[in-house]
């Protein structure tokens, strides 16, 4: 499925550099090749070159690199120019590419012809841009086994099972004829059994990948002077945050990004709740609550000097329905030991966030809580849409069992068997709406 034009981008970061890439790909690349260095360069080979302007002038010097169609990361003949890394030498090799006939490429548009060209499914091809994106090495390494193809593998393996099913069941509806009672079969309650299995390991396996994607967002909230930035300043191991004695010091939303063993942990900073009548302080609280709807866990900041309960105000002041720890704060000063205490829904933690005391406990508690385990072999990095294709495709496996269990209906188990493969088709691309892929690619860098 090649491209019918030939596009052409600049595939390193912006910036100064020792190193510039131009990359091309499309039916005109060998033209722009001849144009632009005089000769094709060997196929595969790096190749020292001049780079010409249209007036015979060279524009730079380095090293090119030429793929001939289908071999190749698009599957379309590809030229990359190695020349210096300063942004308007790259600039002047461009725009000759799109003189000569190319057109500038969209975000992620080689990696998406690369997909339409079966380089890549579309599990893989979201595994380059998460590798691109990868902020810890547990992260990259788990990018690079979906990349590779792990995760799949294992989709595939759901959907060679589902399609044995599927054959076996329509076949003994299209030909009633010969009388078999496929419904009183062993073998498809078996292999139903074993699809719910298979797909429950693979959607737990799934979460994990999600978690080393995207991570976990974590709310800092409580009264003015509780230890809010200090509490940030020390799970980001630097001083974002002003710390001040002053009440309402924090009056914006703060954000820092940081890794436990590998997970993203977004980590939002935000105003003292509490009544207030200053115009500025009130926005802030109204942010603190926004920033509280949206969180996977608020950490519910309060100073152990004070003793007592959560102050009614700070009640007040919080949305309905929250995934809440409460954090002791300040130990240092009060003696408590640091340590962690009462069920899940209502989890305390001791900690000082002054000399670190209590740290570990509440950064295993923040893994506990979205269960995330270290990444080992076999982790593969996932996004929340393969998550909702497994879970529609479990509903669908569950309700087809349903339909053989309780109404020995055929027609519907088959049914409910052709959307879960339709489902887990989502993944890797067999069954893609174009303005989902149009959502992904456009996620991309542009030159990937």
């Amino acid at each position: 499925m090649a491209g019918t034009d030939t596009i052409a981008a600049i595939a390193t970061p912006p910036g100064r550099g020792g190193i510039g890439i131009v990359r091309l790909s499309g039916p005109q690349t060998r033209t722009i090749a001849k144009d632009m260095l005089v000769r094709l360069p060997g196929a595969r080979h790096a190749t020292y070159a001049k780079f010409f302007d249209a007036a015979g002038q060279p524009i730079d010097q380095g090293l090119v690199l030429f793929f001939p169609a289908p071999h190749s990361f698009t599957g379309e003949d590809v030229l990359e120019l190695h020349g210096h890394g300063g942004p308007v030498v790259l600039d002047m090799l461009l725009d000759r590419a799109l003189a000569l006939g190319a057109r500038a490429a969209r975000p992620g548009e080689f990696s998406e012809r690369a997909f339409l060209n079966g380089k890549l499914d579309l599990a893989q091809a979201e595994a380059v841009a998460d590798l691109i994106e990868a902020g810890s090495e547990s992260a990259a390494r788990s990018a690079m086994r979906s990349l590779e193809g792990e995760f799949s593998r294992r989709v595939h393996a759901l959907v060679e099972g589902l399609t044995r099913l599927r054959l076996y069941v329509e076949a003994a509806i299209d030909f009633p004829e010969e009388e078999i009672d496929f419904l009183a079969d062993e073998r498809v309650t078996q292999e139903l059994e074993m699809l719910v299995r298979d797909i429950e390991k693979l959607l737990a396996s799934t979460q994990q990948g999600v978690l080393l994607h995207d991570g976990m967002t974590v709310v800092l909230a409580g009264p003015p002077n509780a230890g809010k930035s200090s509490l940030l300043n020390a799970l980001a191991q630097s001083d974002t945050a002003i710390v001040s004695p002053v009440p309402g010091t924090t009056r914006d939303v703060l954000r820092e990004r940081i890794h436990l063993d590998g997970m993203p942990l977004h980590v939002v900073d935000t105003a003292g709740l509490r009544a207030s009548r200053d115009e500025i302080e009130t926005e802030g609280i109204r942010r603190a609550r926004d920033q509280m709807e949206r969180a996977d866990r608020v950490l519910l900041v309060l100073d152990d000097t004070l003793g007592g309960s959560i102050p009614a105000e700070v009640l007040k002041l919080l949305p309905p329905r929250l995934s809440r720890t409460v954090i002791r704060n300040k130990i240092d000063l009060t003696g408590r030991a640091p340590g962690i205490a009462g069920p899940p829904e209502a989890t305390e933690i001791s900690l000082s966030a002054k000399t670190g005391a209590g740290l570990d406990v509440l950064r295993r508690h923040l893994k506990e809580c979205m269960g995330f385990q270290p990444a080992g072999e076999g982790t593969f990095i996932a996004r929340r849409r393969h998550l909702d294709a497994l879970r529609r495709a479990q509903v669908y496996i569950a309700r087809g069992r349903l339909q053989l269990k309780e109404s020995r209906a055929g027609e519907l188990l088959a049914e409910e068997l052709r959307l879960a493969q339709r489902a887990l088709g989502e993944i890797t691309g067999e069954f893609t709406p174009h303005d989902l892929l149009g959502r992904i690619f456009s996620s991309f860098c542009i030159g990937k």
